[in-house]
Formats: C-alpha cells, sequence, structure tokens
C-alpha cells in the first residue's frame, strides 16, 4: 500500500555513518581482546580493558545495566555459549572463549562478537570457531535490499550443516539494531528461504550464530545470565551489525567494512569507500 511505513526502525546514510562510529569503537575493543586473551587472564580484567577503552573512545557501553547486566562484555568460557558475567577465573590453555560488546555513539549502537582460542589451538574448537565465523559472513552476504530475513537465517543453517554435526542454538538469534541495542526483526540462525520481511534499504541487523561440539539444548544458571550447553560441550559465538545499504551489505563493526570477503565472494558493497 502507498505511504505505508515500515514496522523496523530505518536509517539515513548519516545515521548509518553515527552507527559506523560506534562500530568502530566495537572492533577496536574486540581486536584488544583478541590480544590480551591469554592463559591466566582473567574475564574480569578482559572487562577492565574494555570500560578503559570505552571511556577513552567517548562512548558508552550498551551492556551495562541492561536490564541490570554488570558490566561492559558478556564473556562466555568454554560450555558457556552467551551472556556470562566477567569473573575472577583465570583462563586457561585450551579454554575457548566468546567476547561479545557494544558500544553506543551519540544514541546509535553496534553490538559484535568473537571467539578467541586460548593458548594451545585444539583442533576440533578451532574447526567449531571457524564454521561459525564463516556462517555469520555467509548470512552478512545476504543482508542486501530484496532479499527476505529467512534468506539470512538459511544461509548460516547450510553453512553450519554443511560443515559437521554441530548444534544451532534456536532459542537465541541475531536482532534489529539502531537506537537500540535489541530491536525487531529477529533473526533465527536456522530456516529455510524466502520467508519473512523484505529487507530494505536503511535496516540494520546484528547477525550472531551460536554453535556447539553437541546439542543444541541450553540452559540459563542461577545468575539469570549465563547461558550454557546442557551436555557441557564447547561453543562458539561470533556476531556482526551490518547495514542494510543502497549498494549492498556495509558491515559497521568490521575495520574493512567486510570488503575483504565482499570482494573474494563477488558481492556488491559499499564496504571499500569506509574501510580504515
Amino acid at each position: 500500500m502507498f505511504g505505508r511505513k515500515s514496522k523496523f526502525e530505518i536509517k539515513t546514510p548519516d545515521q548509518f555513518l553515527l552507527m559506523r562510529k560506534a562500530g568502530l569503537v566495537v572492533a577496536d575493543v574486540l581486536a584488544r581482546m583478541q590480544v590480551e586473551a591469554v592463559p591466566g587472564v582473567t574475564t574480569d580484567q578482559l572487562d577492565r580493558i574494555a570500560r578503559e577503552m570505552l571511556q577513552a573512545a567517548g562512548a558508552e557501553s550498551s551492556f551495562l545495566g541492561y536490564f541490570g547486566y554488570p558490566s561492559v562484555i558478556c564473556a562466555s568460557v568454554n560450555e558457556e555459549v552467551v551472556h556470562a558475567i566477567p569473573n575472577p577465573r583465570p583462563l586457561q590453555d585450551g579454554d575457548i572463549l566468546s567476547v561479545d560488546f557494544g558500544a553506543i555513539v551519540e544514541g546509535w549502537n553496534g553490538d559484535a562478537a568473537v571467539t578467541i582460542e586460548i593458548g594451545t589451538a585444539i583442533e576440533k574448537q578451532t574447526a567449531l570457531s571457524k564454521t561459525t565465523e564463516l556462517s555469520m559472513w555467509a548470512g552478512l552476504a545476504k543482508a542486501a535490499a530484496g532479499n527476505r530475513l529467512s534468506d539470512i537465517s538459511h544461509a548460516v543453517e547450510k553453512t553450519i550443516r554443511n560443515a559437521g554435526p554441530y548444534g544451532i542454538l534456536e532459542e537465541y538469534g541475531g536482532h534489529g539494531i539502531g537506537t537500540k541495542m535489541h530491536m525487531d526483526p529477529l533473526v533465527p540462525n536456522y530456516g529455510e528461504p524466502g520467508h519473512g520481511p523484505e529487507l530494505v534499504v536503511g535496516m540494520a541487523l546484528a547477525i550472531e550464530p551460536m554453535a556447539t561440539l553437541g546439542s543444541r539444548h541450553v540452559r540459563t544458571l542461577e545468575d539469570d545470565w549465563t547461558v550454557v550447553t546442557t551436555d557441557g560441550s564447547r561453543a562458539a559465538h561470533w556476531e556482526h551489525t551490518v547495514a542494510i545499504t543502497e549498494e549492498g551489505p556495509w558491515v559497521l563493526t568490521a575495520h574493512d567494512g567486510g570488503a575483504a570477503y565482499f570482494q573474494a565472494h563477488g558481492i556488491p558493497s559499499p564496504a571499500a569507500k569506509f574501510a580504515v
């Protein structure tokens, strides 16, 4: 119908530039986490580093105080999949750590996550993390105007299913993002293509697959935050925030905007113009 408004928050190009500022803060912090996360370091220490970087950047935390959450990062170790609160326990050689982080600049959010192997790499964990990361990029590549929301979901699921017998979380997924960290629409990490709302220019989404070495089933611990696998299997979590533009997807939380991946796969994108 003519004049019908989208039920999703639609951003202008200038607003995407503000989200890019937040996204670069997120990119910088997560890059630092990948350097600092070594055996003997605690996730409390990583949280302090992230707080210092937020302050230096003049940004606010998307996470701190969110429904009472007490930290600026989520630091999920081994069987912890997502939302784990930083603590004084030192990281051990062979651990696998997922760090989720969000920043706000001038009222606009950026949100991303990385998975880090601590010390000695373990082959099956490396494969899990790499598969999860690649599934995220497959989903990001589908974040183009004219596609359907479930095209993203299907690309994520297909990548993971084709790689091995991994568990894909169904209770958690990606989301819209902008003036709030979590907005409609929900972006599942599984499903058939061609369904759901049409993607339009001005939408921004956080694409975030979570996969495990075992069952997909999870439970929440007594802290009401930490989500763990029910079978104790280890997990990986990757995430980026992507803007849907006239020229294609632009990954706001990647330093190169996604240019390397998109160019390698022949995907139209404005990312190269904004790489830093």
